[in-house]
Parts: C-alpha cells; structure tokens; sequence
C-alpha cells in the first residue's frame, strides 16, 4: 500500500489524518468487505494512490465504523468523499472509476471554491446549476412543475405496495445486488427458508424511503412485510426465525 494510502480504524483517526494538512485534498473510500464492486474501486484507488501522490487517500470499512458512515451520509457503497481538510469537494457513488478519476483530477490542478467550510460533516455539494444574469431560457420557462404528491397520495401508494404481494421487502438496492449489510443479510435469510418475495428499492424513491419511517413508525431499513403488514428489520427477522414466528406468519398469509 502506498505511503499515502490509509486504512481508518476509527472516526479519531479519520480526524486525526484530516487535520494534518488542512489544505491537503483527500478521498475517503467507503467500501464493505461482501460488495464485489468495492473489490473492484478497491484496485482502481490503490492505482490512483500511486499516481497522485500527493493526495491523501483513506479507506474504511462502511459497516465497521458506522459512526463515520452516518457523519457522510453514506446509504450505499462503494462511495467516495472528496475534501480538502474539512472541506467538502465532492462525491461520487457507486462504481464508477471514470467519475472518481475525473474528480480527483479537477481537483490535484487547480483550486476550486469549496462548497463548505464548517468543521461539522460536510454538505453534499449544490445539485442546481447558478442562474446566469437573472434569465432562463425558454424551455426552462415551459418546463412544468413537477406535482408534488400529498400524505395521502404517498400514503395510498405506499399500502399498495406493502398489500401488492404476500411477502414485500423493503431494502437498498435488489436482492441480486443489495446495497448495505442489512439489507444483504435479510435477502440472505429469506432465501435461505426458500420465502418468495417482492422487493422495493427505497434508494429509487426518497418520498417512499421517509414516507415509511413516518408511515410503519419504522426509522431503520430493510423493513420487512408480511400479509401487509409491517414484522421489522433484520433483528426481528432472526428472532422470528428462531422462535418459529417466521413460518407461522408466512403459513397464515399461504406463503409457506
């Protein structure tokens, strides 16, 4: 591993190597040991760490030091946090080594305006673009303003899909490519008991995401549905497993 390649073992740590140099640029490699994809960034990143040498790379493990994953509002991994000391530069999610690259090209060159300057966890960077002497064009001024779904609307929408199949699952990515440790886990145990299941991506849908922690008094995903109604999370899952609660619930809606 490079020189300045580090692997965090701790969120003082992590503000230890930040505040070294307040003026260095680093990225910070968040990844998980079961995701193939953070296998693969993980080349690309000790690759880069050889190239720009004078940027400060960090690695750490998502699920291991929750505390810094939840401080960066990191949903999904691999993800990578771009910052200059404490100062957010960007942030790229998701496999995508030409992204990460191109950023971490932008910024070894030149200076670049930070989005923030507190020391708190950064901000995610402006997602609209500045407008131009006061004016917008003419397919701007036409476009039409999205509809904004009333607590009805997203709550009727959110009963039909707990009610759309017998068992539902709502996790962070799919069953074939989950995106957090929990929600991996959780597909892991339903087919373990061959449970056939529908899934919903709560990643594709913010209303739906905070809508349900609102809706099934819920705060955390995976959230597991059966009948239509709301069992809870992994946790509650490996109990039911255990006291048999699983079977009868499936066997009282025909999903044995």
């Amino acid at each position: 591993m490079a020189s300045n390649h580090h692997v965090v073992s701790s969120a003082e740590d992590l503000q230890e190597q930040l505040s070294k140099e307040l003026q260095r640029v680093s990225v910070t490699n968040f990844w998980a040991p079961w995701a193939e994809p953070c296998k693969q960034m993980n080349e690309v990143v000790a690759e880069l760490a050889k190239k720009y040498e004078s940027i400060l790379f960090l690695q750490v493990d998502a699920e291991q030091l929750p505390d810094i994953s939840e401080s960066f509002e990191i949903e999904s991994v691999p993800a990578f946090i771009l910052l200059r000391g404490h100062t957010l530069l960007g942030r790229v999610v998701g496999a995508d080594a030409k992204a990460l690259t191109e950023l971490i090209e932008t910024h070894s060159k030149s200076s670049i305006k930070p989005t923030s300057t507190s020391d708190k966890a950064p901000a995610p960077p402006p997602t609209t673009a500045p407008a131009t002497n006061g004016t917008s064009t003419a397919a701007e001024e036409a476009k039409p303003e999205p509809k904004t779904e009333t607590t009805e609307e997203l709550n009727a929408r959110m009963r039909g899909i707990m009610d759309s199949d017998k068992v539902v699952l709502f996790m962070k990515g799919s069953p074939d490519a989950p995106r957090c440790g929990f929600s991996r886990q959780t597909v892991a145990i339903l087919k373990e008991h061959n449970v056939k299941f529908t899934h919903f991506d709560i990643l594709q849908d913010e209303a739906v995401r905070q809508g349900l922690k609102t809706y099934n008094n819920w705060p955390t995903f995976p959230q597991l549905i059966i009948g239509g109604e709301l069992m809870g999370g992994l946790d509650i899952l490996r109990e039911m497993v255990e006291n048999g609660e699983l079977k009868e619930a499936l066997e009282n809606v025909g999903a044995a």
